[in-house]
């Protein structure tokens, strides 16, 4: 049995093709723009939230739960990937959600998502939610709901880390040559730990953080930081793009993403990968990369939590 569902993990992503993009930005930049589409993975658990699971849902399954416990705020991306991979795997999964005084609110699209799924929705206040690591407060957790697989607030572990370290090799085998640059989007730091964990000496690695006030030292949960302790080469955090903090946008962001998608036919958002790739392009006008250098971004999906915004038409 355990066989059966390892190849079920295996075969239920789609691939995660390299797309050239030529001239993807509002000005010519001297660099070639390779974009790593792991949002095609699947629909519903897309990016570093599949690769994020795989293995934690294998050690689910090899440990014998039939429960998946999670946190996250009401607009999660992981609560919604959870919720979905869940449901594709025959686990009941609980969202621990921040923010008590949404219970008696009408539910917003991700957490309708997350409950059309099966999850159970169980709100706390944000004191609470503060507590999500403290052992008394996963006791009472277990008391209430039952043996659970725990999955950490935006699913970084080092599970995920394991997941996350397969898209250099990739990324490496599909461009037949090393790359000069590999970015992602920085949130709990999973996905940056791991290209950090697998990438070749020759490439330097860029995380671009989603949120601000946060460094390598503490962007990892734990006494020691598992994801330092397990990266060969640390990544160089970009702080500069966060356009105020996790999820505040700008109407300058909204107006690149409109032409990014425009110019492109891909469809991205403006948490995560819109501010990495405005960091690109404007690193790039900069000088910052060498003339010619390539550059792989990873779309790390999270295509659910995309601003209505973008879909209006720009007067």
């Amino acid at each position: 049995m355990i066989r059966d569902f390892a190849e079920h993990l295996q075969t239920f992503p789609a691939d995660s093709p390299l797309q050239v993009l030529d001239n993807p930005f509002p000005e010519p930049v001297n660099i070639r723009l390779v974009l790593k589409r792991d949002d095609l993975l699947h629909p519903l658990v897309s990016g570093n939230k599949w690769r994020k699971l795989k293995y934690n849902l294998l050690a689910a399954r090899e440990q014998g739960f039939t429960t998946l416990l999670t946190f996250g705020g009401a607009y999660s991306n992981h609560l919604s990937a959870t919720a979905s991979a869940g449901q594709a795997f025959g686990f009941q999964t609980i969202g621990v959600v921040r923010g008590e005084e949404l219970a008696t609110m009408p539910l917003n699209r991700t957490l309708a998502f997350c409950k059309s799924c099966g999850m159970h929705l169980h709100f706390v206040n944000r004191a609470e939610y503060r507590c999500k690591e403290d052992p008394d407060f996963l006791a009472y957790l277990v008391h209430q709901f039952g043996p659970c697989y725990r999955l950490p607030e935006g699913g970084t572990n080092e599970l995920a880390i394991e997941g996350t370290a397969e898209i250099i090799p990739e990324i490496v085998e599909q461009l037949g040559y090393v790359p000069d640059y590999v970015c992602c989007p920085v949130g709990t730091g999973g996905t940056v730990a791991g290209l950090a964990q697998s990438a070749p000496a020759e490439t330097s690695i860029l995380g671009f953080m989603a949120l601000k006030g946060i460094d390598w030292a503490n962007l990892q949960p734990g006494p020691s930081g598992f994801a330092a302790r397990q990266a060969e080469v640390l990544p160089k955090l970009i702080q500069d793009y966060h356009f105020g903090g996790y999820a505040k946008t700008t109407p300058e962001l909204i107006q690149f993403i409109r032409s990014f998608e425009q110019k492109t036919g891909v469809f991205i958002e403006q948490i995560y990968t819109g501010k990495m790739l405005y960091g690109i392009y404007d690193l790039a006008r900069k000088g910052f990369f060498q003339d010619e250098a390539t550059v792989v971004a990873v779309h790390t999906g999270g295509l659910q939590g995309r601003s209505t915004m973008l879909d209006t038409i720009n007067q």
